[in-house]
Formats: C-alpha cells, sequence, structure tokens
C-alpha cells in the first residue's frame, strides 16, 4: 500500500507504533493517509486508506 501511495506522491511523513503516515499536497489541499504497517490489511482498512488518499479502487489497482 505504501510502494502504490507513493507512486502518486505520497511521502512518508512520520510513523508511530504500527501505523505510518503519508502525505500528499496537491494545489491548496493536503492529503493524509493512515496506513497500518502490517503484511495484509482487512477490506475495510483498505477502503478507509484509498478514502483519507482520495483514490478510487479502480486507479489503485492500476498502480499494483
Amino acid at each position: 500500500m505504501i510502494k502504490a501511495l507513493a507512486k502518486i506522491g505520497f511521502e512518508v511523513t512520520g510513523k508511530k507504533g504500527s501505523h505510518i503516515k503519508l502525505k500528499k499536497k496537491l494545489n491548496e489541499k493536503v492529503f493524509i493517509a493512515i496506513v497500518p504497517d502490517h503484511p495484509e490489511l482487512a477490506l475495510g482498512t483498505l477502503k478507509s486508506i484509498l478514502r483519507q488518499a482520495n483514490i478510487t479502487k479502480e486507479d489503485f489497482l492500476k498502480l499494483l
């Protein structure tokens, strides 16, 4: 997930416990996504991260 978000401009800005914070500036907007540092993500967690990052499921699948 982190590698996919990095492909579209997200940068790791911090880590607290087992969660990694990524940030992307787009014009005046700032998008922040919190990603758990786990080998697998639950479906609900994946959907939440995509919503935070403002990406569609289809766009995410293209990044893989």
